[in-house]
């Protein structure tokens, strides 16, 4: 063998053992990285999105429509490159993943029907599932077959506190006896301090497990971040938290969209429909001690109180906000895009929770018993539902999205500000900021 053979094999050996082996990012000093493609993830692609992803040809056209995807290593083309490879480490750890928000500006414009948007949905679930603690309710979340089960589980909690909330009121000291007063409340079938209980617990669960899985998510991110030579924070953590919620609040990156203009009214109205039911929520289960009522608490409310009120418009809000996104997927799916199981779940869920609560409070003032206390029950499951499977459904993209945009803010990744740069003068801020920091290089 020669001496020029036997220093290629040298060069080849040390290749193979310095490099990465499995999807993971490549080295700063240009060396060559080993990819083994992770089938079963292309295989879990190709379920949600279909094989479309594998017509990516890299022209660059959905990277270059969409208006949320900075100058700076653009996407969505690199994630569809490295999808296309089945690299799903290095998808897991992008941050620019979490930047879409699907507007499908991309996808409508892509020139083989790549759907890079439905692509990036898809990924997204994939790193829910794999930040998610314990991981086989993730993976039971997004599993057609598992829906029942699902349902299951919390019609099954509920109904053993329900089954044992005499002895529990009696160990506690807090029985009463209603005697033959005729009680119109829901309180007489499920006591408010049972539900605020039973609730509280699951939701200091679940509470542990957002915090669990924001933490395993920011620490890849920091992870990826070090290994591509990203310098130190460039903002604030609680000035980039401040940025990120206004972004959130505002719903500006819908606005930017030019498909996503509907997305925005359907966003804007489920979001501030549920911040009003949320308010409204809190400010039954903290009666007992809130300094702010004065005078007898009286539950469920009169129809025209302000709080009753708060809570109808809410719930019509969301109601609004579900029809028009089941509009904008019938109409997605005659143009080609699909809509995944996590959407279709979450919608369903949402529409229940919806659904159950006016007719529970129908069913109240007409004094339907025992059907009221009926779907009040079914009004339960459904909100626990959407609590406890919190982490796991597409609802946690709220958290993840959240975290990737307070990440983006603190480190420097700029967003949407493609137009910006080009007209800006050259200066040395505008070169640092062209630079800026990203975690996914």
């Amino acid at each position: 063998m020669s001496t020029a053979d036997n220093a290629s094999q040298e060069q080849t050996t040390t290749v193979a053992q310095d490099s990465p082996v499995i999807s993971l990012t490549p080295t700063t000093d240009g060396r060559p990285v080993a990819v083994e493609p992770d089938l079963d993830f292309i295989r879990t692609l190709a379920r949600q999105t279909g094989i479309g992803f594998k017509k990516c040809i890299q022209c660059g056209t959905c990277a270059g429509t969409c208006t949320l995807s900075p100058d700076v290593q653009a996407f969505p083309c690199k994630e569809m490159a490295w999808a296309t490879w089945g690299m799903k480490n290095r998808l897991i750890e992008d941050l620019d993943v979490w930047l879409c928000h699907q507007c499908n500006d991309c996808s409508t414009r892509c020139p083989r029907g790549a759907q890079p948007g439905d692509v990036l949905a898809a990924v997204r679930q994939v790193c829910v599932q794999h930040f998610s603690l314990p991981r086989f309710l993730g993976r039971w979340a997004n599993q057609p077959q598992g829906a029942l089960l699902l349902l299951g589980i919390p019609a099954a909690l509920l109904t053993a506190a329900l089954l044992l909330k005499d002895r529990l009121a009696t160990a506690l000291g807090i029985s009463t006896s209603l005697g033959e007063r005729i009680v119109y409340a829901y309180s007489s079938a499920f006591p408010h301090w049972l539900l605020n209980g039973f609730f509280g617990l699951f939701s200091l669960l679940v509470l542990l497990m957002i915090l669990i899985g924001v933490a395993r998510f920011w620490h890849t991110m920091n992870m990826a971040s070090e290994r591509m030579g990203v310098p130190q924070p460039v903002k604030g953590l609680f000035p980039s938290i401040g940025a990120a919620l206004k972004s959130i609040i505002t719903h500006d990156k819908f606005a930017m969209c030019e498909k996503a203009h509907p997305r925005l009214w359907s966003h804007s109205f489920v979001f501030f429909g549920f911040l009003g039911l949320t308010a409204v929520t809190i400010w039954v289960i903290t009666a007992p001690i809130n300094p702010l009522i004065t005078g007898k608490f009286i539950y469920p409310f009169g129809f025209f109180s302000p709080w009753k009120l708060l809570a109808n418009l809410g719930g019509a809000a969301v109601l609004i906000g579900l029809a028009i996104m089941i509009l904008e997927r019938i109409k997605g799916s005659a143009e080609g895009l699909k809509t995944s199981y996590a959407d279709a779940a979450l919608l369903a869920v949402l529409l229940m929770v919806v659904l159950t609560g006016f007719i529970t409070e129908v069913l109240h003032y007409v004094r339907l018993d025992p059907h009221r206390h009926v779907a009040y029950f079914a009004h339960l499951v459904f909100v626990f539902a959407l609590l406890m499977y919190l982490p796991f459904s597409k609802l946690a993209h709220l958290i993840y999205r959240t975290a990737a945009l307070v990440y983006a803010e603190r480190f420097g990744r700029k967003i949407g500000q493609q137009a910006a740069a080009a007209s800006a003068p050259v200066t040395v801020e505008n070169k640092e900021e062209e630079y800026a920091p990203a975690s996914v290089r």
